[in-house]
């Protein structure tokens, strides 16, 4: 990291070039790393990537709280703020201690006043960051081809049983495409890889901030899979689940989830 650098002075700019000096600095660590031991390596590289994040932000943005799934939370200080970093470390801890896996990533987003107004996926092993600073153009429109699956991205290890029950209201094909980290999944929907990505079972909101910044930056459709809005700096960061997809195809999915959960209640 060269700290003789400045960052750029936008808050987009700076979640991307956050975002991207820890990718770097994971990215070395994961170099050097044997994978004999891949919960000390874990653990390594969650408490290594938070203490960068929170060493920058509090150098190039001192007045500004942050909400960190690595320990800082400062509710009292956070609640009064108005401008608060919501930060995960390190998303896809699995995946990162698994050798040749190329699913983790880095979150950085900009919540103020109530919305987010940057945020930043950087993708270390993919040598790819997404943000909102240069938005990635829309993924191309599904052709509504009832022969073509509709593609979910989905939990590799942890699938939710409300996809099961989403593939049988829905009207066609499901294929459901596991991979780790949340931003990766929501970054196949920003590149059109996938349709949509349905989550339900529990997350946070340094899970969804900053592919949610992005990924609506776009112009893709983002919401809770009742269709309410997310919700971001609450008291409780629970935001257990998350739906992402294109705006075309928005209106049927979020008719298939509400039958899904329907059945669920019945």
């Amino acid at each position: 990291m060269n700290t003789k650098v400045s960052p750029p002075a936008t808050d987009a700019g700076f979640a991307r070039w956050l975002a991207d000096q820890v990718a770097a600095d994971l990215m070395r660590l994961r170099a050097e790393a044997d994978f004999a031991d891949p919960a000390v390596l874990r653990k390594t590289a969650d408490a290594r990537a938070h203490d960068l994040i929170v060493t920058l932000l509090t150098r190039w943005r001192p007045g500004d709280a942050v909400l960190s799934e690595e320990g800082v939370r400062d509710d009292a200080r956070r609640l009064r703020a108005s401008r608060v970093w919501i930060v995960d470390p390190l998303d896809g801890t699995r995946e990162f201690g698994e050798p040749g896996r190329t699913d983790w990533a880095v979150h950085i987003a900009l919540w103020q006043a109530g919305a987010l107004v940057a945020g930043a996926v950087a993708m270390p092993a993919r040598g790819l960051t997404l943000s909102t600073e240069q938005p990635p153009s829309y993924p191309e429109i599904w052709d509504g081809n009832p022969g073509r699956p509709l593609r979910v991205a989905t939990s590799r290890t942890r699938p939710p049983a409300l996809l099961d029950r989403f593939a049988q209201a829905w009207e066609g094909t499901v294929e459901p495409v596991p991979m780790g980290s949340a931003g990766v999944k929501v970054c196949a929907v920003i590149s059109g890889a996938v349709d949509a990505y349905i989550h339900a079972g529990g997350q946070y909101e340094w899970d969804s901030a900053a592919p949610v910044a992005v990924a609506t930056a776009t112009g893709l459709y983002a919401s809770r899979v009742d269709g309410s809005a997310l919700e971001y700096n609450q008291p409780d960061p629970s935001l257990p689940d998350l739906l992402v997809c294109r705006k075309d195809l928005a209106p049927r999915i979020l008719a298939a989830l509400d039958a899904a959960r329907a059945h669920r209640s019945t």
